[in-house]
């Protein structure tokens, strides 16, 4: 998931800050495009110098990691320009748009997880197969899986993967007479998301007057499903959500917060929630590793040191988020696009990004370097994250994805906000939820 969304910043300590450190306004991954007004893929011009078009939505942060100019100082005949959308839902169906027009695309172009299942199901004779031109095996197994056809093509590089741990405020934590060291913290919800909702009902006991023990039920809705191999959808591309058995886990859990009002019950990134941040309501979010950036953003300067990252509850690992970058064969320029995304997705790229702007690598090798490896977040108390990220990132599991998965997704969310906000009662939330994806999915 790459979503309009501000970010992160990460040093290691002092003596080590020029080759490891990342400050938050560095980090702003508010999605606001560099807004080139590029149209698609030209070829080369009459001397041969040749523009890559890469399209993509948000920010996957090759402009603030420097990476096109350092490539045209490799490729100096190569110039890379960005077309950036700022909205994923403005841009995926302006891809499927020119997918079908068979014109209009860029060289390079972004597929957000939640769409890469719909592209390789239904679009992938469209795109370049990358099997032979990455090494796969340096990729998390899960990652390039899902990118690949039954008969074996890669049509995605992947770019980011969205790990998971747990952000929590420690300056309320205190206050409400519960651990604030990270380790006590882990212990305290090693049994799973059921012993994070308990300790939520000890915070809420001594809870600071005004404040809330998690921002959203459906934050931690979306972590539970993501811990699980069967989400929405089977082996076979039959939807299962109505009999998945982490959605109906994550559901109950959901509909425990609201009635026991654990949650403030905010639509993450909406206004309210960024003010929530700000004004230091919020004790605990569920944390993908792009979701560090947004509390540091959003929640400012004044609350730096007042947050800390630990593992996410229970023991099994979870993903939520992650893109892939994929060569259209209507491109003029595929070689050279090929070239350009085997290169963006390398170890070593990747790492560079990841010290820019937070997003987390899926090339399972950039982990050993230590703009990984050493990553720590001077805004969360220097919390190793290069380190909880990566233990995570190793043992995810393989999640069987679906076409529609991220319209069932926001649909079932979309209820979990109703059932805290308006206090509608679960049946009757969860019938409106399945009533939609069922209209959606036809």
């Amino acid at each position: 998931m790459r979503i309009t969304r501000t970010a992160v910043g990460r040093s290691r300590r002092a003596a080590v800050l020029v080759t490891t450190g990342l400050t938050a306004p560095a980090l702003l991954l508010t999605g606001c495009g560099s807004g080139s007004d590029s149209s698609g893929s030209k070829g080369p011009d009459e001397n041969g110098n040749v523009t890559l078009i890469v399209a993509d939505y948000g920010q996957f942060g090759y402009k603030e990691a420097g990476l096109f100019e350092k490539y045209h100082e490799l490729q100096p005949n190569i110039t890379v320009k960005e077309d950036v959308t700022t909205d994923e839902k403005v841009y995926y169906p302006k891809l499927l748009q020119q997918l079908n027009a068979g014109s209009g695309l860029a060289d390079v172009q972004g597929i957000e997880v939640g769409r890469i299942k719909e592209i390789v199901d239904t679009q992938a004779d469209a795109f370049v197969d990358l099997g032979d031109a990455i090494d796969v095996g340096d990729w998390v197994s899960w990652k390039e899986k899902q990118a690949t056809t039954p008969d074996g093509a890669v049509i995605g590089a992947g770019t980011d993967i969205g790990p998971m741990s747990l952000c929590y405020n420690t300056e309320l934590f205190g206050k409400a007479g519960l651990p604030t060291d990270r380790a006590k913290v882990a212990e305290r919800v090693a049994g799973g998301w059921k012993d994070y909702l308990q300790l939520g009902e000890e915070y809420r006991k001594k809870a600071p007057e005004g404040t809330f023990f998690m921002d959203s039920a459906s934050a931690m809705f979306n972590a539970v499903v993501s811990s699980s191999a069967e989400q929405y959808y089977d082996e076979g591309g039959k939807p299962v959500y109505k009999d998945s058995p982490s959605v109906e886990q994550g559901w109950n859990l959901a509909a425990e917060a609201a009635s026991k009002k654990l949650t403030q019950g905010l639509a993450q990134f909406s206004d309210p929630w960024v003010a929530a941040l700000r004004k230091g309501t919020v004790a605990t979010v569920a944390c993908p590793a792009w979701m560090a950036g947004q509390i540091s953003a959003n929640a400012g300067e004044a609350n730096k040191g007042r947050w800390d990252i630990t593992t996410a509850p229970g023991s099994t690992a979870a993903n939520w988020g992650g893109s892939f970058l994929a060569v259209p064969k209507q491109g003029k320029n595929i070689d050279e696009a090929t070239e350009l995304v085997k290169w963006l997705t390398a170890p070593e790229q990747q790492a560079a990004v990841f010290k820019a702007i937070g997003v987390f690598p899926s090339n399972a090798r950039a982990y050993e370097l230590p703009e990984v490896k050493d990553a720590r977040l001077p805004y969360f108390n220097d919390a190793p994250i290069g380190r909880i990220y990566a233990d995570e990132a190793k043992s995810i599991p393989e999640a069987v994805l679906g076409p529609k998965d991220g319209v069932i997704k926001d649909t079932i969310s979309t209820q979990i906000n109703n059932m805290e906000q308006r206090g509608t009662g679960p049946d009757d939330a969860w019938k409106a939820a399945t009533d939609a994806i069922d209209k959606a999915l036809g």
